[in-house]
């Protein structure tokens, strides 16, 4: 079976609509021919070299990534840039390129809903709601059971793919935890919000220095705040591909979709004293 380009990214943008997408953000479809026939579907979280030779290696028409290539704006495509000669080999390989970035951010069964229901939070909705119901960015919600913030880091750890970086966390190992609020990619901007700061632990990544800080700072004057996790930015976004992949395969029967492995996380060792 076959799908054209215009009906597969059509098909795409009714799974992660593109008014789920913050302002900020460039989702959609970058390169590719409308009329192109697509066959099989790559899945990754990055346009990166190394995602870009196993589409092409793989002979899939159509890469789909959660990380807009051209977020910002550029002002060359010239193949001595790594974006231009991205954008080169796909178009010459015949495989188009779509994003899904904070449209699948937000929706059921998106980037932070399937971390939630992976760790088993009982009535998770979304930290802001949108305005559709179980819409919205983030998640919240309890476990089932409570267990302590080190028991919980360890079992982010086996949840996710492995990292250099690994799993930071900012608490006492044995304190009690059960509310979980959490946001898949970069979360600090959600710090302050009350669902989070009424949380017993906020697991994000790409935690910052300083607002890291502040907020435990402030939760230790007031006795009220959660507790760190902080996680590697591309592992919080990778258990979405196969979500997504599920998804794309109950919509386009037929049509090969495969899920990329490769780690793009840009850190590859850590020295530690």
């Amino acid at each position: 079976m076959s799908i054209s380009l215009a009906n597969a990214t059509q098909i795409i943008h009714e799974l992660w609509p593109l008014s789920g997408a913050e302002a900020w953000d460039a989702p959609g479809l970058l390169s590719g021919d409308p009329a192109q026939q697509i066959t099989s579907i790559h899945l990754a979280v990055d346009a990166v070299a190394g995602t870009v030779d196993e589409a092409i290696q793989a002979g899939a028409d159509l890469l789909l990534v959660h990380h807009p290539l051209l977020l910002r704006g550029v002002t060359s495509v010239a193949e001595d840039r790594y974006k231009g000669a991205l954008l080169a080999r796909l178009i010459r390989a015949n495989c188009a390129l779509i994003a899904a970035h904070t449209n699948a951010d937000v929706v059921e069964d998106g980037v932070s809903d399937v971390i939630a229901t992976r760790l088993g939070l009982v009535d998770a909705q979304p930290i802001t709601p949108g305005s559709v119901p179980g819409v919205g960015i983030g998640r919240v919600g309890h476990l089932a059971q409570p267990t302590t913030l080190g028991q919980l880091a360890r079992d982010i750890a086996e949840l996710l793919p492995a990292t250099a970086t690994g799993v930071r966390v900012s608490g006492e190992y044995g304190t009690l935890v059960e509310t979980v609020s959490l946001c898949g990619g970069a979360g600090d901007s959600l710090l302050a919000h009350p669902a989070v700061v009424s949380s017993d632990v906020y697991i994000t990544a790409d935690l910052r220095h300083h607002p890291a800080s502040e907020a435990r700072e402030q939760a230790k004057l007031t006795g009220s705040g959660p507790a760190l996790i902080d996680v590697s930015h591309w592992a919080s976004e990778w258990l979405w591909l196969d979500a997504a992949a599920t998804q794309l395969r109950a919509a386009l029967p037929g049509v090969r979709v495969s899920v990329s492995d490769l780690r793009t996380d840009p850190w590859d060792f850590v020295v530690t004293q």
